[in-house]
């Protein structure tokens, strides 16, 4: 068509030459000079180009270049003086003109789908000037499509899934295919779908390549997965046309449309009756074609039951028979009960019809094994007095042989739960006895265990022919993998055997200006008895005690009262006031407790100063009425002569004598009411270890060398006392026990002083074979030690030798 143009204008150019109008439908008739309806001869307007754009197929096969079109110009006279030039897409390349013809070629094979029009600039030169002869003209290369694409698929292959038991017409998936070719020319890309395999079960829309299905009542527990084959067509699916196919895999996806069912509608399960409660004794299954949660059930016992339960496994949908109580031969050893089985999930649109479960029989059968004794009860909890002698009755246990054989027991009390071996059993009827006196105040409760052990009993025959008689031997043995433990707890009673006493020390003092009727102490009591109505105690002391009284408060507390006033130290520093405390229970007990009742000096408000004794002024002396009868003496000698004064002056001395030994010597303790601990300094500085006049220090780390009681050298003693011998230590004596042993020897060293002091009671052990190295030690002796001993030793204290053995 596009060749028939250029000759065509080729033509028109050649009638008049001198002319050249634009190639469209308008401007045919002006080409030929024809004559408007109104008679007038039109005239075309001067055009320099005759075309406005060209048409070239695609895929050109040919061997020379595809010929596109030719260019003329109004001004080419044909004496090759015009040129024409090519410029804009592809021109020097994929286009070529001829320079004097205007003739244009593809030099290439060219494809639509890469690209669909070139536009390009044709110029009309003078070929000696180059001179523009016509202004540039822009026209079109528009490349015609042909059907060389087949239309292709996004993947190769889909997958999709649709619900079986589906109506007709479902839409399962939709498919479509692209075809590169031009949708706007022909039916190249014009395309057709249709299924090569997957008949008659689905089809497919030949528009838009939905694929639906075909066949009612697909089962997915039939045939779940099926392979379908699309193919796509152009050219509207005539021959000749391209195509491309493409696999859709279709799943059938489960509904719940299959109820379970058992294969087997009996089961028989066996179960030992030592299973414990909450244990498994078997398992049932139903089938159920459906999967994932139309395949869940539940299994339940029809009308329930009292020894036997199920539970569904959600791992294997399996039925689980359990143990609700526990299982006993010998009371019953046959069962029977229905199971049922439904899905937990149904779907409406299939139960209609159908019932979505099922039933079974399960018969279970119980086997015997050897049980253990039982206890009648558990735990025992026994009352006894605790003034029960020793061999009296506690209680009874009782347990027997569960089994049909009912065999005997014997009982026996664990020791590890009764260690002082308080209580006895007798082995054959259960009986508890005590073996020694309970006391309540020692332990209210006492725990123990009694075993109950299966005996098992052979009987063994053998003829003995010269008797003409049968000899049974029968051996009892007990079988200790049956046995059961049963806690006793035993509760002692309380009896009143026990005297109430005083709840505390009492530190009781009586001011010396009392008045009577002074209240002065406060007293309790208390009693490790445990009345049931509680404890009332009743205090008292002597009616002709002048001293003081007490008055009973009725809660179960009591006042000291003074009788008198004017108490005095000298006279009496301290009294000594039994108190009788009685109980109520019965018997009645009562214990007599002392008060130590101090006299002290109090001010007037009743606060305590001083409680030590008042020392008599002058007790080693003359006394201050002997002073005075000495001075008045003095006075009347004076008027005597001076023979007299002599005697005058003997007794001055005399006096001054008495007043000096009558001193008082300074106290230890300044302050009387100064109890406290003090420290006292005797501000002296000792020697170290070479002063060994002071003390022996290695007497006081080394126990071996304590002899002698050694006194200090340094002072003269005030008073001695005779010796004491500590007592002997072991070689293995425990630092603990020497040092308990030290203490004790010092708390009743009367030497010791009155005030707290520090006495240290270091120890070396005996242990070690080189004995002591310590030089505290060597302060006792005199003079060079042998060191030769070390060598034998051993290499470890090679070097210590060395050290100390001198060089030969």
């Amino acid at each position: 068509m596009i060749t028939n143009q250029a000759l065509l204008l080729l033509m028109l150019s050649m009638l008049r030459p001198s002319t050249a109008l634009p190639f469209t439908p308008e401007n045919i008739g002006n080409l030929f000079g024809m004559a408007e309806s109104d008679g007038r001869i039109l005239q075309r307007s001067k055009r320099g180009w005759m075309w406005n754009q060209f048409f070239l197929l695609e895929e050109y096969a040919g061997n020379d270049h595809q010929y596109v079109g030719k260019l003329h110009s109004n001004m080419d006279k044909g004496d090759g003086s015009v040129k024409y030039v090519l410029t804009g897409e592809g021109a020097g390349t994929l286009f070529l003109i001829d320079e004097k013809s205007g003739d244009i070629h593809a030099t290439k094979r060219l494809d639509r789908e890469e690209k669909a029009m070139y536009t390009l600039i044709a110029k009309v030169l003078d070929r000696n000037t180059n001179a523009e002869l016509e202004p540039d003209t822009e026209f079109n290369i528009k490349i015609h499509d042909i059907n060389d694409n087949a239309p292709k698929f996004a993947r190769e292959i889909y997958f999709a899934s649709v619900p079986e038991m589906s109506e007709v017409g479902t839409s399962v998936v939709t498919v479509t295919a692209t075809d590169a070719d031009d949708q706007t020319y022909g039916n190249s890309a014009r395309l057709v779908y249709s299924i090569l395999q997957g008949q008659p079960y689905f089809s497919v829309d030949s528009e838009n390549g939905t694929i639906k299905t075909a066949l009612p009542g697909m089962d997915r527990e039939v045939k779940e997965n099926y392979q379908v084959v699309i193919q796509a067509k152009d050219m509207a699916g005539q021959m000749g046309g391209l195509s491309g196919t493409t696999t859709v895999s279709i799943t059938l996806s489960d509904v719940n449309d299959s109820p379970p069912r058992f294969a087997n509608h009996s089961f028989r399960v066996t179960a030992v009756e030592s299973t414990e409660i909450g244990g498994a004794i078997g398992h049932i299954k139903a089938d159920d074609p459906d999967v994932g949660r139309n395949a869940e059930m539940e299994y339940s016992i029809v009308g329930g039951h009292d020894i036997f339960n199920i539970i569904t496994d959600q791992t294997t949908q399996e039925g689980v028979i359990l143990i609700k109580k526990a299982l006993d031969y010998e009371s019953k050893r046959d069962y029977e009960f229905r199971v049922e089985v439904k899905n937990t999930y149904l779907d409406a649109r299939f139960i209609h019809g159908l019932q979505f479960k099922d039933y079974a029989t399960v018969k279970v059968t119980v086997e015997d094994v050897d049980e253990p004794p039982v206890f009648t009860r558990s735990p025992y909890i026994i009352e006894v007095h605790e003034d029960t002698a020793a061999g009296s009755f506690v209680g009874v246990v009782s347990a027997r042989d569960p089994d049909a054989d009912n065999k005997p027991v014997k009982y026996s009390i664990d020791r590890h739960t009764d260690l002082e071996r308080l209580f006895n059993i007798d082995s054959v009827n259960g009986t508890i006895t005590t073996l020694k006196a309970l006391d309540r105040e020692m332990s209210k409760w006492h725990n123990i265990s009694v075993v109950a052990t299966e005996i098992s009993q052979f009987l063994i025959f053998s003829p003995f022919l010269k008797y003409c008689e049968l000899l049974f031997f029968t051996f009892i043995s007990g079988n200790p993998r049956q046995t059961t433990r049963v806690p006793v707890f035993i509760k002692v009673l309380d009896v009143n055997d026990n005297a109430p006493e005083f709840a505390m020390s009492y530190d009781t003092f009586v001011c010396e200006n009392v008045k009577a009727g002074q209240l002065i102490q406060t007293i309790s009591a208390v009693d490790t008895d445990e009345p049931l109505v509680g404890h009332k105690f009743v205090f008292s002391i002597s009616a002709n005690n002048p001293n003081f009284t007490i008055v009973d408060r009725e809660d179960n507390t009591a006042n000291i009262v003074t009788r008198r006033g004017g108490f005095s130290r000298r006279e009496m520093s301290m009294y000594f006031l039994p108190i009788v405390i009685s109980d109520n229970d019965y018997p009645i007990q009562s214990s007599t407790s002392t008060l130590i009742v101090r006299v002290c000096a109090c001010d007037s408000h009743g606060n305590m100063q001083s409680c030590n004794p008042e020392v008599l002024p002058f007790s080693d002396g003359l006394t201050t009425g002997g002073l005075v009868a000495i001075l008045l003496c003095v006075v009347i000698l004076l008027n005597f002569s001076f023979c007299i004064s002599h005697c005058f002056s003997v007794v001055i001395v005399v006096l001054f004598a008495a007043l000096r030994r009558q001193r008082k010597k300074e106290p230890l303790i300044i302050s009387k009411e100064d109890v406290r601990d003090n420290v006292v300094s005797y501000n002296d500085e000792g020697g170290g270890e070479e002063d060994t006049q002071a003390f022996d220090i290695g007497t006081l780390r080394n126990p071996e060398v304590m002899d002698a009681n050694k006194l200090r050298r340094d002072i003269i003693p005030e008073m001695l006392f005779p010796f004491r011998r500590t007592s002997p230590m072991k070689d293995n004596t425990d630092v603990r026990d020497f040092i308990n042993g030290r203490l004790q020897e010092n708390d009743s060293d009367p030497t010791a002083p009155p005030y707290d002091s520090l006495a240290t009671y270091a120890y070396e052990g005996t242990g070690s074979l080189a004995e002591s190295l310590s030089s505290l030690e060597s302060a006792a002796t005199e003079g060079d030690q042998d060191y030769d001993y070390l060598s034998n030793w051993g290499p470890q204290f090679k070097k210590l030798a060395e050290m100390y053995i001198p060089a030969s």
